[in-house]
């Protein structure tokens, strides 16, 4: 699943249109290669060579994310909407990586439960600064009025606000 995830990062950082979501992007894909490392050092100690498996549920997550980037969103609407991606893929790393790290518990593989309790770690931490980033874009939202918005505002009683696509 983390082989797959660095094939999406990088489209996602592009898609992005807040610097600051694409630099998250970017980070959180060197910060996925370490998340390999971290498994192929577990594999190595445990006398097992790590295998490639295409995980499923991981390629839905992503052709979702996908989808996302085709649609002719634009700025903090297609930003939200490629957080909304990116913390579906989150929480499913999250719970596995929880799970995981529960069985290394149960066998007594103190290394692997380290490793993996770190990169749960930082995958909560990622989740996190997606809700963080997103909440900047809402708080921008509603504190912010276009020319437009506030003429049509005067001649009219309040309106709520609309998500809009590129035309």
């Amino acid at each position: 699943a983390e082989n797959q995830l660095l094939k999406a990062l990088p489209k996602m950082a592009k898609a992005a249109t807040s610097e600051e979501l694409s630099n998250g992007f970017t980070e959180h894909l060197e910060q996925t290669k370490g998340h390999v490392q971290r498994l192929e050092q577990i594999f190595k100690a445990l006398g097992e060579k790590p295998t490639g498996k295409k995980c499923k549920a991981m390629e839905g997550l992503i052709a979702e994310g996908a989808e996302v980037m085709d649609e002719d969103y634009e700025g903090e609407i297609m930003d939200t909407a490629l957080i909304g991606a990116a913390q579906r893929v989150e929480h499913y790393e999250m719970a596995g990586y929880g799970c995981v790290r529960t069985m290394a518990e149960l066998l007594g593989e103190e290394e692997a439960v380290q490793l993996l309790e770190q990169t749960l770690e930082e995958e909560k931490e990622t989740d996190q600064k997606l809700t963080d980033i997103a909440s900047e874009f809402t708080v921008d939202a509603e504190g912010e009025e276009s020319d437009e918005e506030q003429d049509s505002a005067e001649s009219e009683d309040e309106e709520a606000p609309v998500a809009r696509k590129k035309s």
